[in-house]
């Protein structure tokens, strides 16, 4: 299994990027896909989730400004960030848990991270 993340870049304050993660490798079904980010001297932290259900979770702190979004048939998960801040700038990596693929049953499998910039 392999999740690839793209997408990331600089940008100014108040702007706006999409991120993107392909998962591939044989999988059938993934339950939940995600995003996190770790901040320079930061513990990686959540910043939004989703579940093949259509559940979504978010952190206080992107609420109203970043919208998850997700194709199951492309195994695709997607992150809209609006209204960014400086306090956004990170590494984000994509997060796949309870994947079922040919293999059987999979767990917590991670991208290589995008990096993210939002300065003027």
């Amino acid at each position: 299994v392999q999740l690839q993340a793209s997408g990331g870049g600089l940008v100014q304050p108040g702007g706006s990027l999409r991120l993107s993660c392909a998962a591939s490798g044989g999988i059938l079904s993934i339950n939940v896909m995600g995003w996190y980010r770790q901040a320079p001297g930061k513990q990686r932290e959540l910043v939004a989730t989703t579940t093949s259900g259509g559940t979504t979770k978010y952190a206080d702190s992107v609420k109203g400004r970043f919208t998850i979004s997700r194709d199951n048939s492309k195994k695709t998960v997607y992150l809209q960030m609006n209204s960014l801040k400086p306090e956004d700038t990170a590494v984000y990596y994509c997060n796949a848990d309870r994947i079922f693929a040919l293999q059987g049953w999979l767990y917590d499998y991670w991208g290589q991270g995008t990096q993210v910039t939002v300065s003027s």
